[in-house]
């Protein structure tokens, strides 16, 4: 009996076409209008942008207007043309260093120039459609790239912060330091250290009133509380002056040496494109972890999003704007804030329009040590420690640490160069390291081998494999995830004429007793090494399939379960595969089973439990039903599943339960579709242990499990997702599991594994906040503050 149950819908049954579970539904046409979440999320978002444009500005050396300019096109310009509907852009504290080189060395009508040069070279870049392209750089280079940045703006702005004025490198700054202790401002530094304390200290506020009160932004706080201070006591300390809007001055023609001009304009778009890129997969997935219903905006179109930044970078150049990236700290407002559209992102770049235009004499009271010590401890927050454990865990320090030094010391485009070199380097030598090791232990010749075999390494491994007497017991343990032909021919030929001097030779990988499978000796073959598990035959000319059939299936094959078919079955295991695991299955045999896990699963005959867990003979005690479902003991009915879990759990002490489901399952579409399902058959009989799922699933929206970095497609992967969390409860029931739970024997784990992407989640978070995290995923990329 098939797990998955096909079932009909009345739209189905007329002939209708009803939108499969995992497209996409279509855009419904609706008039323009402002969610009450975009509105109150876009003025989150203004506030926090006010002072954050106006220090960064303040910290590259531009106009102060340009930063409200930056602001307000990214806001409007990138809010509107952008493929990340969630993210904010504007001026951002990555790109600060890099401003301030080019005002320096050019002036700041050339400035801008540069900033519309690179605004068309991301709009052409977006046009190729090369966006994700970025995103192939080595987190380690965009970490140390954020941290030589953030130590470069922390230590300039360290100096106004003290009352001085910043040098224009980090080594004059650094010899100036001294000079600047020792000749303090106390005014300054009282507004400063008042600001960093209200920053620090604001999210921090306890009980009720502190989380209202948490609700107004820390930056806004820290600089209108500095202000204020600073304007009750009379101190007289420099403040924010902002001339006309008549005087803005607007870009001009650059000037200055073609290739310094095209140097500056490759690093402003290097910058500003892998920022943005890397802050919308960012928001993509801080969007898609938010509890409650999922909200309308989708995941990010990035080559649109480069295309967006392109157009904004060039209008706000144009006008005398600081360059224009994706910002993380705003972003991250605005999706926390509750935002569910673009709306909120073109919202705020209206508020700050309306702040230039009507509230100068307000922003002209505060004090430029005020924004300094925003600057400065936004630039601290860039040199994360978060990220110096990830790629210390990683073994990626050198590179974290070339590319943070050469930033500081040489620059953001010269850093990343040391930093992409050093990388390849590092990758290079990983896959050229090689240690090849050989011992003698009870008679028994080991050979380990650790790291990845190539033909590079195939001279060790000879005089390794040459050491080893005729006719000795050897077992090579192969310790890596790459061998290539020429390491595979080597150890082939020796391992045959080993075993015809007789000796003999056993292959093993991480776990020892666990055989590796060699390649097919057949010629021409092209099966995957998944092939054993499926209906193929090698040899025949490749076929399209039929409906509901295997597309890469080598040959023709046997419609429904077959004599023949399971002849051939057969034959081709006792004479391929059987010679393999003969000597493991004579151990098991000998010993018995011991299963470190019990793996409860669905019946559907896509789930192929050794292969999506790389378990061998004798690792799971599997328990397949339709549903992976766990009636609670003592309902009348089938008592299986339940002897099964007493045996595992008692008998041969497993380790671990894992209850997992699947994408697609006819099940959970049953139980869907039928409404309540009824007792006439065994089918529906064996249904209504789904039941508890369904009225799980009627529950408040915002305790649903979900998946990590993307929301569930449809309601039947919802309920595939909230039946294991129930199944998981059932399991409690049961006096073994809870004996030995209670013993600290037993751990149970959730599993759901989508059928269409061969991707396993796992189960974590508390109660209520149940989240499935994919297995194997690479680590995230955050987006630079």
């Amino acid at each position: 009996m098939s797990a998955c149950v096909p079932t009909r819908t009345a739209d189905s049954a007329r002939g209708k076409n009803p939108h499969q579970p995992h497209s996409p539904p279509p855009t419904p046409h609706r008039r323009f209008r402002i969610e009450g979440a975009d509105l109150s999320a876009s003025i989150a978002v203004f506030l926090i942008a006010l002072p954050l444009s106006l220090g960064i500005a303040l910290a590259t050396g531009a106009p102060l207007q340009a930063g409200l300019v930056a602001a307000a096109v990214g806001g409007l310009v990138a809010g509107r043309l952008g493929g990340s509907p969630l993210q904010v852009s504007g001026p951002a504290a990555g790109l600060t260093v890099v401003t301030a080189d080019l005002i320096h060395r050019y002036g700041w009508r050339t400035t801008c120039a540069v900033t519309v040069l690179a605004g068309l070279a991301q709009l052409g870049l977006g046009c190729l459609r090369v966006a994700r392209t970025a995103l192939a750089v080595s987190p380690a280079v965009v970490h140390g790239v954020l941290a030589g940045i953030g130590g470069t703006i922390a230590v300039t702005q360290l100096h106004i912060v003290l009352g001085g004025s910043p040098q224009s490198s980090v080594i004059g700054n650094l010899r100036a330091l001294p000079a600047q202790l020792a000749g303090l401002h106390p005014a300054a530094v009282s507004v400063s250290t008042l600001t960093l304390a209200l920053l620090l200290l604001w999210p921090r506020l306890p009980g009720r009133a502190g989380r209202v009160l948490r609700r107004v932004p820390a930056p806004l706080v820290a600089v209108a509380g500095a202000t204020a201070t600073a304007s009750l006591a009379g101190l007289t300390l420099p403040r924010v002056d902002l001339p006309s809007w008549r005087s803005h001055t607007l870009a001009g023609l650059p000037e200055g040496p073609v290739l310094g001009i095209g140097a500056a304009v490759l690093t402003t778009t290097l910058v500003c494109s892998v920022q943005s890129l890397l802050g919308a997969v960012a928001m993509d997935r801080l969007a898609a972890d938010r509890p409650g219903p999922a909200a309308p905006a989708g995941r990010s179109d990035l080559d649109r999003e480069l295309l967006g930044q392109g157009a904004a970078n060039v209008v706000s150049g144009a006008l005398g704007g600081l360059p224009v990236a994706g910002v993380a700290v705003r972003s991250s407002a605005n999706v926390r804030a509750g935002a569910v559209s673009r709306n909120s992102t073109m919202l705020h770049g209206v508020f700050v329009v309306v702040a230039a235009l009507l509230m100068v004499p307000i922003l002209e009271l505060i004090p430029l040590a005020s924004l300094a010590a925003l600057v400065m401890a936004v630039g601290i927050q860039m040199v994360s420690l978060h990220h110096i454990r990830t790629v210390t865990r990683h073994r990626e320090v050198l590179v974290y640490a070339v590319t943070t030094l050469g930033v500081v010391l040489l620059g953001v485009l010269e850093g990343v160069a040391l930093g992409v070199a050093v990388a390849v380097a590092v990758a290079l030598n990983r896959l050229a390291h090689t240690r090849i090791t050989h011992k003698e232990k009870e008679g028994v010749h080991h050979v380990h081998v650790r790291g990845q075999l190539t033909f590079l390494a195939v001279p060790r491994l000879s005089r390794a494999l040459h050491l080893v007497p005729q006719g000795a017991d050897t077992v090579v343990e192969l310790d890596g995830s790459f061998m290539d032909h020429a390491a595979y021919e080597s150890l082939q030929d020796w391992q045959r004429t080993h075993t015809a001097q007789g000796g003999s030779v056993k292959l093993t990988g991480r776990r020892a007793g666990v055989r590796i499978a060699e390649p097919a000796g057949s010629a021409g073959c092209r099966c995957r090494p998944w092939t054993p598990w499926r209906n193929h035959q090698c040899g025949g000319p490749r076929t399209a399939p039929a409906p509901g059939g295997h597309p890469d299936t080598c040959g023709p094959t046997d419609s429904g379960p077959s004599r023949q078919q399971l002849t051939r079955g057969i034959s081709a295991f006792q004479r391929n595969t059987a010679p393999l695991v003969r000597g493991e299955l004579a151990r098991l045999a000998r010993e018995g089973q011991q299963p470190s896990q019990l793996f409860l699963t669905c019946a559907d005959s896509r789930l192929v439990t050794s292969m999506i867990t790389s378990s061998g003979p004798g690792d799971l005690f599997v328990v397949r039903n339709v549903g992976n479902f766990v009636p609670p003991p003592g309902e009348d009915g089938d008592e299986s599943v339940a002897a099964a879990i007493e045996y595992a759990v008692d008998v041969l002490q497993v380790r671990s339960v894992t209850v997992c489901g699947h994408s697609g399952c006819g099940a959970m579409q049953a139980l869907l579709n039928s409404g309540s399902v009824g007792t006439r058959t065994p089918l529906e009989r064996w249904l209504r242990h789904g039941r508890p799922s369904l009225e799980r699933m009627a529950g408040d929206s915002r305790t649903w499990p979900r998946l990590a970095g993307r929301r569930p497609a449809d309601t039947v992967e919802q309920l595939c997702l909230t039946n294991v969390v129930q199944q998981l409860e059932h399991l409690h029931a049961h006096g073994s599991v809870a004996r030995a739970l209670r013993e600290g024997t037993l751990e149970l784990h959730g599993m759901y594994f989508h059928v269409g992407e061969a991707q396993a989640y796992l189960l974590t978070g508390a109660a209520g906040d149940e989240v499935f995290t994919d297995v194997g995923a690479t680590e995230d990329l955050h987006s630079p503050a």
